[in-house]
């Protein structure tokens, strides 16, 4: 007050013609300047914390997080919209007094976006737009790919279990229906069949089932179009058994048709087994290798035990996720056995807190098969089990 009291009345001096000059300013010195500057950054750096704070805080209110899909994803209040679809915006700050605060701010926001997600503030990662204002989005929609792993066999061997087991683990996303491409609609082209995948994240697997493609002839070559890095599973199980079971569906759904003694011999009396019943040709496993074979690698083909499966799933589901390269997420606390069904189920199924069984259309009742019919099929599949075996390398005991 008083400086510029003394610096009125000494302009008026001058004014009035008693002086002949103005006075040279006084220049402060570089200490001083620096010291000033050095408060006023801290005291503008201090006041972007607090409006930063302050945007954060009101920003959590707006955010909720939800599962969808084996991923999280964010929703996002009334107030955004889809404006840039595709694009990903961030929320604008707090309102403040004068426009100068307001892009100051907006250039605060934005560079320490980092510093709030690194520091958990916001736990998913965001893409910036820049020279944008809006809102924030997160990563996670994904994309369709085709099949790094397929389920190719043996119908009524487990495939369906197996399917189901592997659809806990986080990293792999599978078809829920048999899109039966590379049988029934190949003609469709892979567009089509890529259109029918899951969306998947980046390190996640897609996989469908189809177990008819293990005894189709054309299959292992168009796979092999496809790619030939493709990891293929058969689940195996006695070929009796799954005869039976075989036929027991089709009984089911047709309960007229003739017995399964007289559908499995071409001749009772001699005892010649019928190779041309879907039903007994499909469990003569080391003629359907042979053709795949010709196209893939060993290596490139797991089998799993559709008896183990029932006796020890968690055992058979960590060679599996170790064939795919899948961490061993799936294990013996995952299931229980149900003693109604005869099979094991998960305790928490793919997006449920509830246990979950197979349908009612697994683990039909069988109906009683003469005793030398079921020798007959015991000899006629022994020398073809024996094949197999030394072609995988794995002794299965069905001749036990």
């Amino acid at each position: 007050m008083l400086c510029s009291l003394l610096t009125s009345m000494y302009l008026l001096h001058c004014l009035t013609d008693h002086c002949s000059s103005m006075p040279t300013p006084v220049k402060a010195s570089s200490q001083v300047v620096g010291f000033f500057a050095s408060e006023l950054q801290d005291l503008k750096s201090l006041r972007r914390k607090r409006l930063l704070k302050k945007w954060t805080t009101e920003s959590k209110t707006r955010l909720s997080y939800e599962s969808a899909d084996d991923t999280k994803r964010i929703s996002e209040d009334s107030r955004f919209d889809d404006t840039d679809k595709g694009q990903v915006l961030y929320e604008p700050g707090p309102q403040v007094d004068s426009d100068s605060e307001n892009r100051e701010l907006s250039r605060d926001i934005q560079l320490s976006l980092d510093d709030i997600v690194s520091s958990k503030r916001l736990s998913h990662p965001f893409k910036v737009k820049t020279g944008s204002t809006g809102k924030l989005s997160p990563l996670g929609e994904g994309r369709k790919e085709l099949p790094q792993a397929l389920i190719i066999g043996v119908k009524k061997g487990g495939t369906r279990a197996l399917l189901e087991f592997l659809r806990v683990h986080p990293d792999l996303r599978a078809v829920g229906a048999e899109p039966h491409f590379f049988d029934r609609n190949y003609e469709n082209g892979l567009e089509w069949y890529r259109e029918l995948m899951p969306k998947t994240l980046e390190g996640q697997i897609t996989m469908e089932k189809t177990p008819s493609y293990f005894v189709t002839r054309e299959a292992p070559a168009r796979i092999a179009v496809m790619s030939r890095d493709t990891k293929l599973i058969v689940v195996v199980r006695d070929p009796i058994t799954r005869a039976i079971s075989d036929y027991t569906q089709t009984l089911s759904k047709n309960p007229d048709i003739p017995t399964f003694e007289s559908l499995t011999f071409k001749n009772r009396t001699t005892g010649l087994i019928d190779t041309s019943w879907s039903a007994i040709q499909i469990g003569i496993y080391a003629k359907h290798l042979d053709n795949w074979l010709k196209y893939f690698p060993m290596g490139q083909i797991l089998f799993v035990s559709g008896e183990r499966l029932i006796s020890d799933p968690a055992g058979e589901l960590g060679r599996v996720q170790d064939f795919l390269g899948l961490k061993r997420i799936i294990t013996d606390k995952h299931f229980y056995f149900n003693q109604t069904k005869g099979f094991p189920c998960l305790k928490k199924a793919e997006g449920s807190s509830k246990p979950h069984c197979l349908g009612k259309t697994k683990g039909r009742t069988h109906p009683n098969i003469h005793p030398e019919v079921v020798q007959r099929l015991r000899d006629f599949y022994r020398p073809f089990n024996m094949k197999f075996y030394q072609m995988t390398g794995r002794m299965f005991g069905w001749d036990d």
